[in-house]
């Protein structure tokens, strides 16, 4: 897989605030960038733990630990799809 580089400018003292190195940061920074584009519904489940370099059952047990459903499918969906299965 290729990678992209990004660089963001952050305060000075951001690392001495939080308290983290800065592998921790750039750790929280992707997985909560993994998140919120896949709450936005602008990747998939499977590219945002790529993004957060989590494997897919890590990042889903992470999203359930936050109580972010994993499915964005409705009881609706589900009784269509099984009548439809019929």
């Amino acid at each position: 897989m290729s990678q992209q580089t990004i660089n963001i400018e952050l305060p000075s003292d951001i690392l001495l605030t939080l308290n983290e190195s800065e592998k921790e940061l750039k750790k929280r920074i992707k997985l909560s960038f993994a998140i919120q584009l896949y709450v936005q519904q602008k990747v998939t489940l499977g590219k945002a733990a790529q993004i957060a370099e989590l494997s897919r059952f890590q990042f889903e047990t992470l999203l359930s630990e936050n109580k972010i459903p994993i499915s964005s499918l409705e009881l609706e969906d589900v009784l269509k799809d099984t009548e439809t299965l019929k």
